[in-house]
């Protein structure tokens, strides 16, 4: 399969589960402006750690888990939090890439969706971000933290919502988590680690 099609499958799939969710589609419709763009692929150690993970098993979106690690070798894998005070282990872990937006191999001027995974045993500390953003968990599961409401464990199918600027966290025990991520509004600015021990301390 070359390129071109391995996006494109990408893009069915994704757009497959997230049309599928109503809790999604009540977040934003999925875009119909989407226009193909050139990646130039990234790879860090976050990629390994997910293309290497024989633990996550999807009933549901096993078809967009894979297409999501069949393009992982041909993305531009972020670093988000590349110079703070993270630490490497995190960093090492952590595995993100753009599906739809900057650096990715689609655009849409109304929606940011993203891939996140956290093997198991990763702590994701208390950071915000302008964009409001809903998760969608496609495969194990993470316990979800926002500021002000109760921690909430997720499993495949279900949703969380970040409002704007709102600290949240995530968390991973012994199932690891693979998540699509859409942004709205102020996609410009990236989420940054919150500041305040109230929600800095795990």
């Amino acid at each position: 399969m070359n390129q071109d099609a391995i996006f494109q499958t990408l893009l069915r799939t994704m757009q497959s589960a997230y049309s599928t969710n109503t809790e999604m589609m009540g977040f934003a419709p999925f875009p119909n402006d989407i226009i193909r763009q050139d990646v130039i692929p990234y790879h860090c150690n976050c990629s390994a750690y997910f293309q290497s993970d024989i633990r996550l098993i999807s009933k549901n979106y096993s078809e967009l888990q894979n297409a999501i690690s069949t393009a992982s070798k041909l993305v531009h894998w972020r670093e988000t939090y590349k110079g703070s005070d993270i630490g490497n282990y995190f960093m090492d872990r952590f595995g993100c890439y753009c599906i739809l937006g900057e650096n990715a191999p689609f655009s849409s001027d109304v929606l940011r969706l993203f891939m996140v995974y956290m093997p198991s045993g990763l702590y994701y500390p208390w950071h915000h971000h302008p964009a409001e953003e809903m998760y969608m968990v496609v495969s194990g599961g993470a316990i979800f933290k926002q500021s002000d409401c109760p921690d909430k464990l997720l499993s495949e199918g279900e949703v969380a919502f970040h409002a704007s600027n709102q600290p949240h966290a995530m968390e991973t025990t012994e199932d690891p988590v693979l998540c699509l991520v859409a942004w709205r509004d102020n996609f410009q600015t990236p989420p940054v680690l919150t500041p305040n021990t109230k929600f800095s301390v795990r």
